[in-house]
């Protein structure tokens, strides 16, 4: 099953996120069997994020839980908020990514 977790970042927490990056990046590199889809969520204009969007696939809310728990930026203090939602494949377009 799909469970999509969308993660709010902290004020202020631009500079923990840069020096956790490349951990973050390796981090989804070893779980990306799992990863249906993940990206940085961001401002306005593009210029900053403002927290992530991760779309994976587990068998139950703790697995899923646990793929946060294990995951850098979490464990650095980066997010604000975490909310976790169970989901399905509706309508999928990837051509429409920039």
């Amino acid at each position: 099953m799909l469970w999509a977790v969308y993660l709010i970042d902290k004020p202020n927490s631009a500079e923990i996120r840069a020096k956790n990056l490349a951990a973050h990046v390796a981090y989804l590199n070893k779980v990306d069997s799992v990863c249906f889809f993940t990206g940085p969520l961001q401002n306005d204009d593009a210029t900053q994020s403002i927290g992530s969007l991760w779309i994976i696939k587990a068998n139950s809310r703790a697995e899923a839980q646990a793929f946060v728990d294990a995951e850098v930026f979490y464990k650095a203090g980066v997010f604000e908020s975490v909310k976790i939602a169970r989901t399905r494949k509706g309508h999928f377009h990837p051509e429409l990514a920039e």
